[in-house]
């Protein structure tokens, strides 16, 4: 690759020391923006869109004598012109740590801009208490009303259930699932063999550890319905100024007051950081638009009530409601697909020779396009976003937390009730604590339809994540495909696999011929879902201690 000697050959000694300091060379026309102070390096990718200088000129020329240039330049182009995209420039990692699991799906509602690490409900145990208190939110507003000791009591005898039931469960589920049963790999020939074969005593020990991790992961499912959504998690975020400002804008307008209360804290912890990038927050600028949210909601309230009757649907379901024809769904992505191949052809007259071609013809070509895909990794081109499906969901909170962690699609969900009923795995019937998961479904219901009459809002952080939750997601084929495939891998959680199954089998039957596109669906159903998972990253392990 050629080097641009234009604007590399002219900088002297004492020009490159300085740029040293700032940048990963002085002699490449490819190189990293290293300098320490986050604004400038946004500063100096913004400001090399406009102008012909090298950015490393422009470095020397407007930012080496003053030191406060990047934040001059922000205030300048965000405050005064407005210009969003700079504040893409500037990024953040934030830690919450403490905060309930209504407050964190509100944050993780933020697609575009945002990437989310979430404490997992199938890995860590949520039974441990602090200063003699199980860990859950107590609402401010809540706890100072008539509803406190209602509330707290609802939310102990939720814990003390999940709690006392872990031991239990986790030994009914090694008896079931006996570690003689489960083959493992013999370290002597590269070979899995059944555990009783086994000889070399690091061999048995990694067995041992996957199936202790995998039997624990199977407990853990079983029993976070019992859950309530009060229970305090952690959420690592990394994202740009411009996501971070929105989020602001979007929990500074919220009815709860524990949603308030982050965006204060997120955005006195950005201000040590990117400051300049999220300063819009709660200027007059923010405000307005937090006073417009506000506004959106309660008109779409007020309008909800005058039109809709209240109907509450008993019971899980998954309903595929709309979707296009399939002969229109093929021209489309057929078109689509021979567009940015075709020699200075509109896409209309594409899409209309597309239309007069053979069914079967437009089928091998879907066919063809579906046999080159050799992994689950390698998804469809985009002309498979050219059709749309729209699923109606109602299924557990637990697993809603899952399907949620998709944003290539359109997600929207109600509040979380106790209207719908809940799920109860066979496991807990199995184990006889049947009576048990009743007693606190029923007196978390009970305890729901007492608070909401006054906080609709703040009554959701009593809801088990096994009552059912209404929502719908609307996705395209390619979206399908990593939605479906991804959701149905052997060590997912039962609980979504079977619906993700189910939306599979559904489009399947309107779309017989492009469902084909999804070649890694797993219909198949496992016993220890993690179990093959737990393998492979002992597996791994052992090799990179090798």
């Amino acid at each position: 690759m050629g080097t641009n000697k234009d604007s590399l050959s002219k900088f002297s000694a004492s020009e490159k020391k300085s740029l040293s300091n700032h940048f990963s060379n002085t002699e490449d026309n490819v190189f990293a923006i290293t300098s320490p102070r986050q604004v400038d390096r946004g500063a100096l990718m913004s400001r090399y869109s406009r102008t012909d200088k090298s950015m490393r000129q422009v470095f020397l020329d407007e930012f080496l004598k003053n030191k406060n240039r990047g934040d001059e330049f922000y205030d300048r182009v965000l405050l005064e012109y407005g210009d969003d995209s700079v504040a893409e420039l500037g990024e953040a990692q934030i830690a919450i740590e403490g905060l309930s699991n209504i407050a964190v799906k509100k944050i993780e509602d933020r697609r575009i801009g945002l990437s989310y690490l979430e404490k997992s409900s199938r890995y860590v145990a949520w039974n441990k208490k602090e200063n003699g208190r199980y860990r859950f939110y107590r609402d401010p507003e809540i706890m100072k009303s008539k509803y406190a000791d209602m509330y707290e009591e609802s939310c102990n005898f939720s814990f003390d259930t999940y709690s006392k039931n872990i031991e239990s469960m986790t030994k009914y589920v090694r008896e079931k699932y006996p570690i003689e049963k489960y083959r493992f790999k013999d370290s002597r020939d590269g070979k899995e063999k059944l555990f009783s074969k086994l000889k070399e005593d690091s061999d048995i020990k990694s067995a041992g550890m996957v199936y202790r991790g995998s039997t624990k992961a199977k407990a853990l499912d079983i029993l976070r319905g019992l859950l309530p959504a009060s229970t305090l998690t952690n959420v690592g975020i990394t994202g740009n100024g411009r996501a971070f400002e929105y989020l602001l804008t979007v929990l500074g307008s919220s009815e709860l007051q524990e949603e308030r209360d982050l965006a204060s804290k997120i955005k006195k912890e950005l201000d040590t950081t990117i400051r300049s990038f999220v300063r819009r927050a709660d200027d007059k600028y923010g405000k307005a638009f937090q006073k417009y949210l506000r506004d959106v909601r309660g008109k779409a309230r007020k309008v909800t009530k005058k039109e809709i009757k209240s109907n509450p649907n008993l019971g899980p379901s998954t309903k595929l409601v709309h979707y296009e024809s399939e002969k229109d769904a093929m021209d489309n992505i057929i078109a689509s697909l021979m567009y940015e191949q075709s020699p200075s052809t509109s896409y209309q007259n594409i899409l209309q020779h597309v239309k007069k071609m053979p069914k079967e013809n437009k089928i091998k070509i879907i066919n063809e396009f579906a046999k080159i895909r050799t992994n689950r990794r390698h998804r469809p081109s985009r002309a498979f976003e050219n059709t749309f499906y729209t699923f109606d969901l109602c299924n557990n909170f637990g697993m809603f937390r899952d399907m949620h962690r998709h944003r290539a699609l359109t997600l929207e969900r109600q509040l979380l009730t106790s209207d719908h009923g809940y799920s109860m795995p066979d496991e807990i019937k199995v184990l006889g604590i049947e009576k048990d998961y009743t007693d606190c479904m029923r007196k978390t219901k009970e305890t729901f339809d007492q608070i909401r009459k006054e906080f609709p809002e703040q009554g959701q952080y009593v809801v088990n994540f096994g009552y059912n939750y209404p929502y719908f997601m609307k996705f395209n084929l390619r979206e399908a495909c990593h939605l479906l495939e991804l959701r149905t891998i052997p060590q997912g959680h039962a609980d979504y696999r079977k619906v993700s199954q189910e939306m599979f089998k559904q489009i399947s039957k309107v779309h017989p011929n492009l469902s084909k596109i999804m070649k890694y669906v797993d219909m198949k159903e496992y016993d220890l879902e993690r179990f093959e998972s737990e393998k492979r990253t002992e597996y791994k392990r052992k090799n990179l201690i090798k």
